[in-house]
């Protein structure tokens, strides 16, 4: 797939694809502008070097690993997190709004952040899918009552689901825009923004030397004796 994503005001284009061993991408563009010629050199370098070494994989795979279990054990707390009221309903499709269940406590820093927010969550009923996820800060969320710092009220959080083939669901938009203060008043600021598009699918046990070839970068696959 396409993934456009802007981070603090920087923006980058890479194609992704996914393998049995994480995730490869290929840096396109950065701030609207193509690779130059000592980019491309320097980004095919880069490629070759995550697939000809074993532990450069391993890494690999671990950072996807943490990745997504981070999003699952968020999600996993979904019901316990909020309360729901019915909002509206169209054909399969089923908007909810949210606000925080006040009988739950929240088990982490990050759970605290996910507990304060409210907003609407439309869900396909049929598949049992979360189609997209709109929330805000309803109010600051501080940390040591305040002396190691808060999040502000405000802060927001999107993220959007399509089904790129049937049965099949993947992330299509994230939309993050956190602010705040940390210890000794240090600005806290994350804002991102994600767009997945151009989704096709590719063998689900494609390695990273095949993805790479996909890529059109030429590798040489280490000896790994």
């Amino acid at each position: 797939y396409l993934l456009e994503k802007a981070e603090s005001g920087r923006k980058q284009s890479q194609k992704v694809l996914e393998t049995k061993n994480g995730s490869l991408s290929q840096l396109l563009s950065i701030d609207g502008h193509p690779l130059d010629a000592r980019q491309r050199r320097k980004e095919n370098q880069r490629i070759q070097r995550l697939v000809s070494h074993p532990d450069e994989q391993r890494k690999l795979q671990q950072a996807s690993n943490k990745k997504a279990e981070q999003g699952a054990r968020l999600f996993r707390m979904l019901p316990e997190v909020f309360a729901f009221s019915y909002a509206t309903a169209q054909g399969d499709l089923v908007t909810l709004n949210f606000t925080p269940n006040l009988t739950f406590q929240p088990p982490s820093l990050e759970a605290r952040v996910f507990h304060a927010m409210e907003g609407e969550m439309t869900v396909d009923i049929k598949q049992e899918r979360l189609v997209e996820l709109k929330a805000h800060l309803a109010e600051d969320v501080k940390f040591g009552f305040g002396v190691l710092g808060h999040m502000d009220t405000g802060s927001t959080f999107e993220v959007g689901q399509t089904e790129v083939v049937p049965g099949h669901w993947e992330m299509a938009a994230l939309h993050v825009d956190m602010k705040g203060k940390a210890l000794l008043f240090k600005t806290i600021g994350l804002q991102v923004t994600e767009n997945h598009s151009d989704f096709q699918r590719v063998p689900d046990d494609l390695t990273l030397e095949e993805a790479a070839d996909i890529l059109g970068c030429e590798t040489v696959v280490a000896d790994n004796h």
